[in-house]
């Protein structure tokens, strides 16, 4: 994937990130979290950084299957090599000739 389909993806998920960071810690206080039966040690900065990271990543694999969904056959099947590179069956490949 290019830059810009990489920002396209990366961007948005960094904003809903975000909110789902406000929404879910207006509700719920990082101090009252436990893992596996036991408390969090994290402090609250630390449980609100990595639950935002968390959340980026999760619509980043969001947005990125989106993205992926979103191609035509044609970028799909696209050779990446130039056409006297291409081995045997691949289309389109250029033949050098004598």
């Amino acid at each position: 994937m290019n830059m810009q389909k990489m920002m396209w993806i990366a961007w948005p998920a960094f904003l809903v990130a975000g909110v789902l960071e406000m929404l879910v810690f207006a509700m719920v206080d990082p101090q009252d979290l436990h893992w596996f039966g036991q408390p969090v040690t994290l402090s609250r900065q630390g449980v609100y950084t990595l639950a935002f990271f968390v959340f980026w990543v999760m619509t980043m694999l969001s947005s990125g299957l989106t993205a992926l969904l979103a191609m035509s056959p044609f970028e799909v099947n696209q050779c990446p090599l130039p056409g006297t590179e291409r081995p045997e069956g691949c289309p389109k490949q250029e033949t050098t000739c004598c």
